[in-house]
């Protein structure tokens, strides 16, 4: 029997992915925001596409102020674009 995907939903554009195929960004207990990568650290997550077209659209859309019923100040997306700059150079 084939092993389920584990499916997450773009905060973005909205699409269905593989978990593996998708970052997840994280509200840790402190409020901080953060890129997880790896997937595993421990707090509550939203998952955006690997693009940056996602991000912004999620921007716009506020997609991670619902999955976190919280609003995210300016300079937290600007953290997560630098972020996936740094992501994208490797």
């Amino acid at each position: 029997m084939a092993k389920k995907v584990p499916l997450r939903q773009c905060v973005g554009c909205g699409e269905m992915k593989g978990k593996k195929d998708m970052l997840r960004v994280l509200k840790t207990a402190e409020n901080e925001f953060c890129l997880d990568a790896t997937g595993k650290k421990n707090g509550r997550g939203a998952y955006i596409c690997r693009s940056r077209e996602c991000l912004l659209q999620a921007r716009k859309n506020k997609g991670l102020e619902r999955s976190f019923k919280t609003s995210i100040p300016k300079e937290v997306y600007d953290a997560l674009e630098k972020e996936f700059e740094d992501l994208e150079a490797e």
